[in-house]
């Protein structure tokens, strides 16, 4: 089978997209389309802190879970989350990257803010 060159990968809920070679990571992609996916360890796995989700529709589109991963996710992989570090891309996809846990506090907080739901931000 002759590798496919220009794969694209669209980053949700922005819509980024990044065109990129057959088998780079995940998190080389988002940083390629200026997503930013944190990390501490490197890409070594190590972290988990570069998860994705990856539909079920698009899991044939990347390489499948490798020991390392399913150490480290074990049934998260079910629901079809990620290590973008771990995860090469074979095919187009889209992926959802999951909202930072600060940012979503935040607006939550302004949503019941602006709905009268809370006197004060803080």
């Amino acid at each position: 089978m002759k590798p496919q060159k220009g794969l694209t990968v669209i980053f949700q809920p922005d819509g980024r997209k990044a065109v990129v070679p057959q088998g780079i990571s995940l998190l080389e992609a988002a940083r390629k389309a200026g997503v930013v996916l944190p990390t501490r360890c490197g890409g070594k796995a190590g972290c988990l802190m570069c998860k994705v989700n990856v539909d079920k529709e698009f899991a044939g589109a990347v390489r499948p879970p490798g020991d390392n991963e399913r150490r480290k996710l074990g049934s998260m992989l079910e629901s079809g989350t990620r290590l973008a570090c771990q995860t090469a891309v074979l095919n187009n996809l889209t992926v959802s990257v999951p909202e930072d846990p600060l940012k979503a506090a935040v607006r939550r907080r302004l949503e019941a803010a602006r709905r009268g739901e809370a006197e004060e931000l803080w």
